[in-house]
């Protein structure tokens, strides 16, 4: 399962990405933490120390992520071929979830419990010169290659505001958590994702935080109604942590948050895949990036990339 955290800047869903992820990891659960945000702070909420987090960021390498995805796909004669949005085909190279291959080894580093992966920083020398959401094109064609199997996790802190609906990434995940502040700005950005998901049938469930009294409850239900799941109350323990003084694991989190963190999860296993939608939307913003730009910037007809013999999900590793 995918899970996407996405909200506006400063609504917690960095910390919300990171209390869920050492939830499903405390649980036993194969997960995976990818920081895709443009302000890279979730090796931090997950406890790392300032430092790099010692695994080259997939930004640096798409093109040896290319190299390896297309594999021996005939329809992609090369890396220059291949963008963002090629859906796999007959002889793509498919990972496992967390699985002995390349692009694994090179990019995921374990800080405490959690493996993670990031996109990496805006840096300088793109300025001017580079748009963010190329660097999430290794998110996505990570994603795009990857079968993931019943109780394994991808949990992605994404870009803030409505950023994530700038590509296809957004149809990539099987929840979509939206994290807001009980204020009319933390709320700002519901109208657009709910708008735009449920256009693609993407769901999406908004996580009330800091929420501080029946007052700011009755605010959300006001402003997103039934699509409310779960709020998390002011949280000193969360607080104690970006400061760096908590003792103990999520045992010690005040019990309604480590309640609503069961909520989320429950949410999320609620809805398995259908791999056959998840692949159709896939092919239909690969079709639409190919018209709108690729097909030019490559010289090529990239709709011939779609492989219609392709079955997505598991019976695609065979």
């Amino acid at each position: 399962m995918r899970i996407a955290f996405v909200g506006k800047g400063g609504s917690g869903k960095t910390t919300l990405s990171a209390l869920f992820t050492r939830h499903l990891a405390g649980s036993g659960a194969p997960v995976l933490a990818i920081d895709g945000d443009i302000n890279q702070h979730l090796a931090e909420a997950l406890g790392q120390d300032d430092g790099p987090l010692g695994a080259p960021p997939l930004g640096a390498h798409l093109d040896e992520i290319k190299d390896l995805l297309r594999g021996t796909n005939p329809r992609i004669p090369s890396r220059e071929a291949m963008i963002k949005t090629t859906p796999p085909g007959t002889g793509s190279r498919l990972l496992r979830l967390l699985g002995d291959d390349e692009l694994h080894a090179r990019h995921v580093r374990r800080v405490g419990e959690v493996p993670m992966m990031a996109t990496g920083e805006f840096d300088e020398s793109d300025l001017g010169v580079a748009c963010y959401h190329s660097k999430l094109g290794g998110v996505e064609l990570y994603l795009n290659h990857l079968v993931d199997g019943p109780g394994e996790y991808v949990v992605v802190d994404m870009t803030a505001g409505a950023d994530a609906f700038a590509s296809g990434l957004f149809t990539r995940f099987d929840m979509t958590f939206l994290v807001a502040e009980p204020t009319r700005k933390g709320v700002s950005v519901y109208r657009q994702y709910r708008d735009h998901a449920r256009e693609f049938g993407i769901r999406v469930a908004v996580v009330g935080n800091k929420v501080t009294g029946e007052d700011d409850l009755l605010f959300l239900k006001e402003h997103v109604g039934d699509d409310l799941l779960t709020h998390l109350v002011h949280s000193p323990w969360v607080r104690s942590a970006e400061q760096g003084r908590t003792e103990g694991g999520l045992d010690t989190l005040e019990p309604h948050n480590r309640h609503a963190l069961t909520i989320l999860r429950e949410a999320v296993d609620a809805h398995p895949r259908d791999w056959a939608t998840h692949h159709r939307h896939a092919v239909e913003f690969h079709l639409r990036n190919a018209r709108a730009w690729a097909d030019k910037a490559t010289g090529l007809d990239l709709a011939a990339q779609v492989d219609p013999d392709f079955v997505p999900g598991p019976a695609a590793l065979a």
